[in-house]
């Protein structure tokens, strides 16, 4: 990863794991948060040769760690592919269930 880059954030992730990750590059010196459900991911060379790769999922009070892939050697997208997608889904599904809780707490009032 170069040096003057945070981490990559995950834009869209198919439903294959073969496919490619759309990520954006965040700059080293932007320390803003993660929105919630958004993943950030950081990679460093390890001492085997290989690629640590560590996922950081944004929730609504804090980042939290998604997962550490230690040592991954070629292309590492398909090993990580499922934790992110299932995250970004779940996430996704607590937004619709939060708003949807909200709009009917909303209506109760009415």
């Amino acid at each position: 990863m170069p040096t003057d880059t945070r981490g990559a954030i995950v834009r869209s992730i198919s439903a294959m794991p073969g496919d490619v990750l759309q990520i954006s590059r965040v700059d080293s010196r932007d320390r803003s948060s993660l929105p919630l459900g958004g993943v950030l991911l950081t990679w460093a060379t390890s001492a085997t040769g290989g690629m640590d790769v560590t996922a950081q999922l944004g929730l609504p009070s804090q980042e939290v760690l998604l997962g550490r892939w230690p040592g991954l050697h070629g292309e590492w997208s398909p090993i990580i592919h499922p934790t992110v997608y299932e995250a970004i889904g779940l996430c996704a599904a607590l937004h619709v269930a939060t708003d949807a809780l909200n709009l009917a707490n909303h209506l109760a009032t009415l």
